[in-house]
Protein backbone atom coordinates (compact mmCIF):
# COMPACT_ATOMS: atom_id res chain seq x y z
CA UNK A 1 0.00 0.00 0.00
CA UNK A 2 0.79 3.46 -0.97
CA UNK A 3 -0.25 6.13 1.46
CA UNK A 4 -0.64 9.93 0.24
CA UNK A 5 -0.83 12.89 2.51
CA UNK A 6 -1.71 16.34 1.18
CA UNK A 7 -0.89 19.57 3.06
CA UNK A 8 -0.65 23.36 2.02
CA UNK A 9 -3.87 24.58 1.36
CA UNK A 10 -5.97 27.31 2.58
CA UNK A 11 -7.85 30.63 2.20
CA UNK A 12 -6.35 33.22 0.03
CA UNK A 13 -7.60 35.98 -2.31
CA UNK A 14 -7.73 35.68 -5.31
CA UNK A 15 -4.28 37.03 -7.16
CA UNK A 16 -2.30 34.88 -4.60
CA UNK A 17 -0.68 31.76 -4.32
CA UNK A 18 0.00 28.41 -2.48
CA UNK A 19 1.78 25.71 -2.97
CA UNK A 20 0.27 22.23 -2.17
CA UNK A 21 2.73 19.49 -1.02
CA UNK A 22 1.74 15.60 -0.92
CA UNK A 23 4.26 13.08 0.66
CA UNK A 24 4.31 9.63 -0.15
CA UNK A 25 4.82 6.55 1.80
CA UNK A 26 4.71 2.89 2.23
CA UNK A 27 5.23 0.41 -0.35
CA UNK A 28 6.65 3.05 -2.79
CA UNK A 29 8.38 2.05 -5.26
CA UNK A 30 9.39 5.34 -6.67
CA UNK A 31 8.18 4.82 -10.18
CA UNK A 32 4.46 5.49 -9.66
CA UNK A 33 2.87 7.98 -12.16
CA UNK A 34 1.44 10.64 -9.71
CA UNK A 35 -1.16 13.88 -10.34
CA UNK A 36 -3.74 16.58 -8.41
CA UNK A 37 -7.02 16.30 -8.76
CA UNK A 38 -9.86 18.79 -7.24
CA UNK A 39 -13.21 18.53 -6.95
CA UNK A 40 -15.76 21.45 -5.55
CA UNK A 41 -19.19 21.57 -4.50
CA UNK A 42 -21.75 19.52 -6.53
CA UNK A 43 -19.68 18.92 -9.42
CA UNK A 44 -17.47 15.64 -10.41
CA UNK A 45 -14.08 15.34 -9.47
CA UNK A 46 -11.68 16.44 -12.19
CA UNK A 47 -8.28 16.54 -13.47
CA UNK A 48 -5.87 19.35 -12.41
CA UNK A 49 -2.13 18.33 -13.28
CA UNK A 50 0.27 15.36 -13.98
CA UNK A 51 3.65 14.18 -14.15
CA UNK A 52 5.62 11.31 -14.78
CA UNK A 53 8.01 9.48 -12.22
CA UNK A 54 10.96 11.01 -13.64
CA UNK A 55 9.58 14.02 -13.82
CA UNK A 56 9.85 14.39 -17.78
CA UNK A 57 6.34 14.57 -18.80
CA UNK A 58 3.87 16.88 -17.30
CA UNK A 59 0.62 17.93 -18.25
CA UNK A 60 -2.50 20.02 -17.33
CA UNK A 61 -5.81 20.59 -17.51
CA UNK A 62 -6.49 24.36 -19.77
CA UNK A 63 -7.81 26.89 -17.07
CA UNK A 64 -4.32 26.19 -14.79
CA UNK A 65 -1.92 26.19 -17.99
CA UNK A 66 0.77 29.34 -17.14
CA UNK A 67 -0.56 29.36 -13.58
CA UNK A 68 -0.16 26.38 -11.72
CA UNK A 69 3.21 24.15 -11.68
CA UNK A 70 3.61 20.96 -10.93
CA UNK A 71 7.01 18.94 -9.66
CA UNK A 72 8.33 16.17 -7.42
CA UNK A 73 11.16 15.37 -5.55
CA UNK A 74 11.77 11.73 -5.70
CA UNK A 75 14.35 11.82 -2.81
CA UNK A 76 11.68 13.03 -0.74
CA UNK A 77 9.25 11.23 -2.12
CA UNK A 78 7.47 14.47 -2.45
CA UNK A 79 5.03 16.06 -5.40
CA UNK A 80 3.98 19.70 -4.91
CA UNK A 81 1.49 21.86 -6.99
CA UNK A 82 2.74 25.71 -6.93
CA UNK A 83 -0.46 27.31 -7.69
CA UNK A 84 -0.03 31.10 -8.46
CA UNK A 85 -2.87 34.08 -9.71
CA UNK A 86 -5.35 32.08 -7.84
CA UNK A 87 -9.30 32.56 -8.83
CA UNK A 88 -12.58 31.86 -6.93
CA UNK A 89 -12.90 29.38 -9.37
CA UNK A 90 -10.06 27.23 -8.49
CA UNK A 91 -11.94 26.96 -5.05
CA UNK A 92 -12.13 22.87 -4.31
CA UNK A 93 -10.84 20.32 -2.25
CA UNK A 94 -7.52 19.35 -3.50
CA UNK A 95 -6.70 15.20 -3.89
CA UNK A 96 -2.96 13.63 -5.16
CA UNK A 97 -3.03 10.51 -6.39
CA UNK A 98 -0.52 7.46 -8.01
CA UNK A 99 -1.01 4.82 -9.92
CA UNK A 100 1.52 1.92 -10.67
CA UNK A 101 1.90 2.04 -13.85
CA UNK A 102 5.09 4.12 -15.50
CA UNK A 103 4.85 4.22 -18.24
CA UNK A 104 1.50 5.40 -18.63
CA UNK A 105 0.11 9.14 -18.29
CA UNK A 106 -3.57 9.34 -16.96
CA UNK A 107 -6.25 12.33 -16.98
CA UNK A 108 -8.93 9.80 -16.08
CA UNK A 109 -9.32 9.64 -11.77
CA UNK A 110 -10.81 6.13 -12.11
CA UNK A 111 -7.07 4.79 -13.39
CA UNK A 112 -5.20 5.76 -10.39
CA UNK A 113 -4.90 3.87 -7.37
CA UNK A 114 -4.15 5.75 -4.31
CA UNK A 115 -5.39 8.70 -3.14
CA UNK A 116 -4.77 11.52 -0.48
CA UNK A 117 -7.27 12.61 1.64
CA UNK A 118 -7.80 16.01 0.36
CA UNK A 119 -6.93 19.34 1.48
CA UNK A 120 -9.45 22.50 0.87
CA UNK A 121 -8.64 25.51 -1.33
CA UNK A 122 -10.59 28.49 -0.96
CA UNK A 123 -9.64 31.70 -3.46
CA UNK A 124 -11.86 34.66 -2.02
CA UNK A 125 -12.76 37.23 -5.01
Amino acid sequence: QVQLVESGGGLVQAGGSLRLSCAASGRTSGTEGMGWFRQAPGKEREFVALITWSGDITQYTDSVKGRFTISRDSVQNTMYLQMNSLKPEDTAVYYCAAHPYSSYIYVDPAKYTYWGQGTQVTVSS
